[in-house]
């Protein structure tokens, strides 16, 4: 399959019967997007179809958002509180934290169902039997028939806290298309690309989101936000941050093994060693501007939370992460976060098996390349 940017567009429109994606700004991450898959990715017959799918919902989503606030312009009007957002490296338990902070009842979440299917803006009255959940949930299942490994490697749940990746999706600067196929030269672009109005429309979507559904105090989550946090701040000036850690050479294992039997799915590509040390170099980077990013803004808006401590203790972990953050832990929070802690205990999905050699990489190369990371911070787990 040979993608074009004029066919895809063309399909979302004729898909919508809308034609006004808003800003411009997306059609260079599109353009990019579809030079990496033609030309990058050795895409097999199902790479095909999922990356078709994929694009064309983003297209499909982004039209209908900018209509949504043609017809409700008072939309932009919300006011987006906090975020309170989730960051570190991949793997080192920040779904897991994700959830147990979505748990709580003051904070609003992105869901897996909404972050798919953005509109019509959920409503507080059916948000919990919106016919989308259940399309969601028969995705989610597809997936597990399909790919029984994804289970040990990932959490997912329709009405559950996810990533907001698909939101920077509609803007097509994203490393989400980088975990799931190869495209060299698109990530190199996205590293150095301005990122500002991919949190501007970002922010769109949780007013939206949050317009007939509150509460307006956000949570959110995913690792790739270390690389433009001060895109990030600019959207949202009094964001604040729970940053996880692990071992990176246990990172770097565990992400490498996610990301190749992910890209297993759409290509027949298959190069360990130049994924190891890809990723490696990727997320050596993305820790090296969220550190410098941190020695600019200062400490005060971030708090460190261990890998280890988070599996020992994951109630008192973020009670304590809470009140570093001038945050209220209420009784019917700590029940509502213990519920889930029980019912999500590690390894309850099964054992992800990983090892570093496989991508050609050994424990003290990684340690060397986030050597000022490790000096810095408690990695060690």
């Amino acid at each position: 399959m040979t993608f074009t940017v004029e066919k895809l567009e063309d399909g979302a429109r004729a898909a919508t019967g809308l034609d006004d994606f808003g800003s411009p700004y997306y059609r260079e991450g599109l353009e990019r997007t579809v030079d990496a898959l033609n030309n990058e990715a050795d895409l097999n017959e199902m790479g095909g179809i999922i990356q078709h799918a994929t694009i064309s919902n983003a297209l499909i989503q982004r039209l209908r958002i900018v209509d949504t606030y043609k017809q409700h312009p008072e939309i932009d009007d919300e006011v987006i509180q906090g975020p309170v957002f989730v960051i570190g490296l991949p793997r080192t338990g920040t779904t897991a934290l994700s959830q147990l902070v979505a748990s709580d009842p003051q904070f609003r979440s992105l869901r897996m169902w909404e972050s798919q299917a953005c509109t019509p803006p959920p409503e507080t009255a059916t948000q919990h039997d919106d016919p989308r959940i259940a399309q969601a949930a028969e995705g989610i299942a597809m997936m597990d028939s399909m790919f029984p490994r994804m289970r040990t490697m990932m959490n997912s749940e329709p009405e559950a806290a996810t990533e907001c990746q698909d939101l920077m999706g509609m803007s097509f600067r994203t490393f989400h298309f980088d975990g799931v196929v190869r495209v060299p030269g698109y990530l190199a672009w996205l590293m150095q690309c301005d990122m500002r109005e991919t949190y501007t429309f970002h922010r769109q979507v949780l007013k939206l989101l949050q317009w007939h559904c509150p509460p307006n105090l956000w949570h959110l989550k995913t690792p790739v936000h270390m690389f433009s946090l001060d895109a990030l701040v600019e959207a949202y000036p009094n964001a604040k941050f729970l940053w996880s850690h692990r071992d990176p050479a246990k990172v770097l294992a565990s992400v490498c093994s996610l990301i190749q039997y992910v890209r297993s799915w759409s290509s027949d590509r298959d190069d360990a060693h130049e994924l190891g040390a890809e990723q490696l170099e990727c997320w050596a980077e993305g820790i090296r501007r969220a550190m410098d990013f941190r020695k600019r803004l200062g400490d005060n808006r971030f708090v460190d939370v261990s890998f280890a401590d988070l599996n020992a203790d994951p109630i008192g972990t973020l009670e304590r992460g809470y009140d570093r953050l001038d945050l209220v832990f209420t009784g019917e929070a700590r029940r509502r976060v213990q519920e889930w802690a029980d019912g999500h205990r590690p390894g309850s999905r099964g054992e992800h098996a990983y090892d570093l050699a496989d991508y050609g990489l050994t424990r003290e190369q990684v340690h060397d390349a986030f050597a000022d990371y490790l000096a810095t911070y408690d990695a060690t787990a």
